[in-house]
């Protein structure tokens, strides 16, 4: 994954579509993902921009003609150099606005997957930045058209929660030649975007046309940042600008590429999707594939349900992952069988523990808790599996030892030893040395009382026709000696009855403990989707709070008020969702204790 990948979203028949190639690299990528995608006009340089940012000199191919190189959107996985355990996924975009593609809505798609995909999206424009320039970035006005937060308000604008999973905006100005004077002061960078940002006063069409593509960014983008790179080298040189040695190369332009690297790599916060729900790889794969596939049926892609999508996608090869540890560790368990109940038990606890942990490391948005209880109920038909696979290799090796134990006697019952006078006395002396050493050797058995039960049930069978041809007994020593074998028999029975009471309550211990650590586990994982839900929220409270205090200062009270109105909603609708988390959390236990105590008594 660390060299330069296959495009992962091309073009088949004039329709979009993504590569399989690139899905089996992200497959493989269990780490969350920091996606930083680059957009602009064709031939302005943005790939040697996605170079500098995964380290290396070459990767991402530069053009050195008026035609477009790139097509589609090409990727690169390194991992991340700043971020352990996380992967830095590049998406170098094909050139907007190519003559020879004809096609402006084929660009609004790739502005669109772009946004989407990234959780840094740098725009990359030359010269400076204009009323054209804004112009020209006249795709994100479109984005209301192109994405859909919910799937139920299909006529309603709902772009003022786009803040909420947007990307942070990079505005990376190339060849910048001017002085960064506002009214003849010097001037940040960053003041000199949000100056170029700035909206007229006014109610008139070309007002309105002028300040709407400014209000798209500074609604929805949560941060922005702005870099002016100079000239990087002479204009002869600029063809082959990635195989000039760092001398050859301006050296301001290399501090304003180092800044721009830095800022990516510390600012570009990890990939999520609505909601807060980190994206791995895989997840970011997946992600694609639903966004290019919806796009090229013509359909408004949905970020809820891109998220319903995802979440069944991940739900079940979460089940699937925890199954297969549970299972491969039963088995290897099962190797060593027959074990103490409490041995088994002990071991369905851990892998049970161990198996809701890798479940819920995958899963998110199991509101119901349908897959919890799916992993649930299949790790419990395993566990009475093995139970009775215990059961079986514990009842063989209790009935091999009964049989070694018993065979002196059964080669004097062959022989006839028992047949005379006394010979009860014998064969009950015998009897109670065999179950003597059974007991001694095979206490701790599951099966070793009721294998015992059945023994004695066989042989009462020769110790009654023993006590009946003893002449030494009287008739009604006979009767004494029989009521005795029968309080036995009636003894081991009881035996039998409570061992198996005790089974079953430590087998209903096992399980009550393995769901007190299913519901802990739970919580903790519900607690951290509000904790991230909650982070959103505040993230994108404070995006709003910025650009009101904006408005106000810049004297737009009536678009200020409008912001303050939106803001009261968007405070309720983040409590609403709390509440119902909340509330599903509750449902699902209780959905889960009943499952339980159901599958007890059955």
């Amino acid at each position: 994954i660390c060299s330069a990948a296959p495009s992962p979203v091309n073009m088949s028949g004039g329709k979009l579509y993504v590569k399989e190639s690139a899905l089996q690299i992200l497959q493989k990528i269990e780490q969350p993902v920091v996606v930083v995608a680059v957009v602009g006009l064709y031939r302005t340089g943005k790939s040697y921009l996605m170079n500098r940012l995964a380290g290396k000199q070459t990767g991402f191919a530069l053009g050195s003609t008026i035609e477009s190189k790139t097509k589609g959107i090409w990727m690169w996985c390194v991992p991340h150099p700043t971020k352990a355990g996380t992967t830095l996924v590049l998406l170098d975009t094909e050139g907007l606005g190519d003559v020879d593609k004809g096609d402006s809505k084929h660009d609004s798609n790739i502005f669109c997957l772009a946004v989407l995909l990234s959780s840094t999206l740098v725009y990359n424009s030359r010269g400076t930045i204009d009323n054209r320039a804004v112009e020209e970035l006249q795709y994100v006005t479109e984005l209301t058209e192109c994405i859909k937060v919910k799937s139920s308000n299909n006529e309603a604008d709902d772009s003022g929660e786009f803040v909420k999973f947007f990307p942070s905006f990079i505005w990376a100005v190339r060849d910048f030649t001017l002085e960064r004077k506002i009214y003849g002061n010097d001037a940040t960078e960053d003041e000199y975007l949000e100056f170029a940002l700035k909206l007229k006063v006014g109610t008139s069409k070309k007002v309105m046309e002028y300040n709407l593509p400014r209000e798209c960014i500074q609604n929805y983008f949560p941060s922005r940042k702005c870099f002016t790179f100079p000239f990087p080298t002479a204009p002869e040189n600029v063809s082959r600008l990635e195989k000039l040695d760092s001398a050859d190369i301006s050296s301001d332009f290399l501090e304003v590429t180092e800044n721009f690297c830095k800022y990516a790599f510390e600012k570009s916060e990890v990939k999520k999707l609505k909601d807060g729900i980190i994206v791995s790889g895989r997840v970011l794969g997946h992600l694609a594939k639903n966004y290019v596939d919806t796009i090229s049926s013509g359909v408004v892609p949905c970020l809820e349900n891109a998220v319903i999508a995802m979440a069944k996608i991940e739900n079940e090869a979460a089940v699937k992952d925890g199954l297969e540890i549970y299972q491969s560790g039963m088995e290897k368990l099962k190797d060593t069988f027959p074990l103490e109940l409490k041995n088994v038990s002990s071991e369905h606890q851990h892998l049970s523990s161990t198996a809701t942990q890798t479940f819920m490391k995958r899963s998110f948005r199991d509101n119901d808790g349908g897959y919890l209880k799916t992993l649930e109920e299949k790790i419990n038909k395993l566990f009475d599996e093995y139970l009775r696979q215990n059961e079986e290799a514990s009842k063989r090796q209790c009935e091999d030892l009964l049989s070694v134990l018993s065979g002196p006697m059964t080669e004097k019952l062959k022989q006839g030893f028992y047949a005379k006078p006394g010979g009860y006395d014998l064969f009950c002396k015998d009897l109670e040395d065999i179950v003597k050493n059974y007991n001694s050797q095979a206490n701790k058995e599951v099966k070793a009382e009721e294998v015992l039960e059945e023994f004695l049930k066989q042989k009462s069978v020769d110790s009654k026709a023993i006590l009946h041809a003893d002449k030494k007994l009287t008739e009604k020593e006979k009767k004494i000696k029989e009521e005795t074998e029968k309080a036995v028999l009636l003894e081991q029975e009881i035996k039998v009855k409570e061992e198996k009471q005790r089974q079953l309550e430590e087998k209903m211990e096992a399980e009550r403990k393995s769901n007190e650590e299913r519901m802990r586990q739970m919580k903790e994982k519900m607690d951290e989707e509000i904790k991230l839900q909650r982070e959103e929220a505040e993230r994108a409270m404070d995006s709003k709070l910025r650009e009101q205090a904006a408005l106000l200062e810049k004297g737009f009270k009536e678009k200020a008020d409008r912001m303050k109105e939106e803001m009261e909603e968007f405070k309720r609708q983040n409590a609403e969702a709390e509440s119902n988390r909340a509330r599903e959390f509750a449902e699902i236990k209780d959905t889960l204790l009943n499952y339980m105590v159901f599958h007890i008594r059955t």
